[in-house]
C-alpha cells in the first residue's frame, strides 16, 4: 500500500521555511552539488502568455542520493497587480525517486520560490561582492527587491539601502519597509543615483530594456529578473566588462542577461565562463581582486526547487506538519 500524501499550504510553509541561515545554506549546496555531482536537470519548460502579460516556466532536477525530486509550476502574470492579485503563484509537486510516486504537493503560492530566489542572491553575495559590503542599491521594488536585502543582511554587514522604481510610490514604500529591519533606507530618483557608492546592486525587475548601464570597480551585481529571451535588465557592454558567473551557463547563453552580450557581438560566443556552483565548490575562481566589478547572471534553477522543496518536506516531517491523505 502506498505512503500518504503530505499536503502543505504556504501558511505551512511559511512557518516551516523562513528565510534563515539554513535557507541559504540548502540553496549554497545545491549549487555546490550541481557543479561536482552528476545532476539531471532538464531546460526549462516556458509558456508565454503575451495578451495578459504572462509566462508559466516548469522546473525541475534531480540530485543523486536524494529520496525525492520536485517538479515547480512557476506561472508570473505582472498585470496582476492592478486586479488586486499577486504577480507571482504556483506550486511544486514532490516525487519519489525511487518509484516516481507522489509524495507531497506544496501549495506555496510561489513562496518557496521567492525563498530560494532570495537564497540565491546571498550565495552569489557570500562568493563575489567584497566581505565589508555594507550599502545596497536595489533596482525595483517588488517582493524580490525587499527580498534580496532581508537575504543579504544574513551574509553581508549591510547597514544602508538605495532603492530606485519605475514607480516612486513603491519605491518610497519599499525604503520604508526596509528601514523598519533597521537600515538607513532611501528612495533615489534614478537608477544612477541609485548605484553610486554602493557595493553591492541587485537588479529584480520584469525590464525588457536595460536599467543598469554602469557600475564603479568593487561593486558586485547580482541580476535577478532575466528569465526569458526577451528580459533585459543589464547593458550589455557591461556584461562584456564585468567578471561574469552565470548560475547555469547553458541557460545564461539563451535567456539570462549574457544572452543579450552575445546577441551584440560583445561576448565571443565560445568563450567560457564560471558557473556559480564552481566557485563555491573552489573550482573556479570568483572575486580576486578588491577593484573587480563582479556580476552574477541568475535564471533561476530547478535545483534550486528540489533543494528548498527537501528542506520543506523534512522541517515538516520533524514538526509533523501539514495534512496527509491517500490516493
Amino acid at each position: 500500500m502506498r505512503d500518504p500524501v503530505l499536503l502543505l499550504t504556504e501558511a505551512d510553509l511559511r512557518t516551516l521555511v523562513p528565510l534563515d541561515l539554513e535557507a541559504v545554506a540548502c540553496v549554497e549546496d545545491a549549487f555546490r552539488a550541481l557543479a561536482t555531482r552528476p545532476i539531471a536537470m532538464p531546460p526549462i519548460l516556458r509558456l508565454d502568455i503575451p495578451e495578459h502579460r504572462g509566462e508559466v516556466d516548469v522546473k525541475t532536477a534531480h540530485i543523486p542520493g536524494l529520496d525525492h525530486f520536485a517538479i515547480k509550476i512557476s506561472p508570473g502574470f505582472f498585470g496582476n497587480p492592478a486586479l488586486g492579485l499577486p504577480s507571482t503563484n504556483g506550486l511544486m509537486v514532490v516525487l519519489s525517486a525511487r518509484t516516481g510516486l507522489v509524495q507531497a504537493i506544496l501549495l506555496d503560492n510561489g513562496y518557496l520560490t521567492d525563498m530560494r530566489t532570495a537564497a540565491a542572491g546571498a550565495v552569489a553575495a557570500r562568493h563575489l561582492s567584497r566581505a565589508e559590503s555594507a550599502t545596497v542599491a536595489v533596482l525595483g521594488a517588488g517582493m524580490q527587491a525587499e527580498l534580496q536585502v532581508a537575504a543579504l543582511q544574513l551574509v553581508r554587514p549591510i547597514r544602508a539601502a538605495r532603492v530606485w522604481a519605475r514607480d516612486a510610490g513603491k519605491a518610497r514604500a519599499l525604503c520604508a519597509r526596509v528601514a523598519q529591519r533597521g537600515l538607513e533606507a532611501m528612495p533615489c530618483a534614478t537608477a544612477d543615483e541609485a548605484t553610486s557608492g554602493a557595493d553591492i546592486i541587485v537588479t529584480a525587475t520584469p525590464a525588457t530594456t536595460p536599467i543598469l548601464h554602469a557600475a564603479h570597480p568593487g561593486q558586485h551585481i547580482t541580476a535577478m529578473g532575466s528569465d526569458a529571451e526577451h528580459k533585459n535588465e543589464i547593458a550589455p557592454d557591461l556584461i562584456a566588462r564585468a567578471t561574469y558567473v552565470a548560475d547555469r551557463l547553458s541557460q545564461t547563453r539563451r535567456l539570462g542577461e549574457l544572452h543579450h552580450a552575445l546577441a551584440a557581438g560583445l561576448v565571443p560566443a565560445d568563450r567560457d565562463f564560471p558557473e556559480l556552483g564552481q566557485v563555491v565548490a573552489g573550482l573556479r575562481p570568483g572575486r580576486t581582486a578588491p577593484d573587480q566589478i563582479t556580476l552574477a547572471d541568475l535564471t533561476g534553477t530547478g535545483i534550486q526547487d528540489t533543494a528548498i522543496a527537501a528542506l520543506a518536506v523534512a522541517r515538516a516531517t520533524a514538526a509533523q506538519a501539514g495534512q496527509s491523505f491517500t490516493v
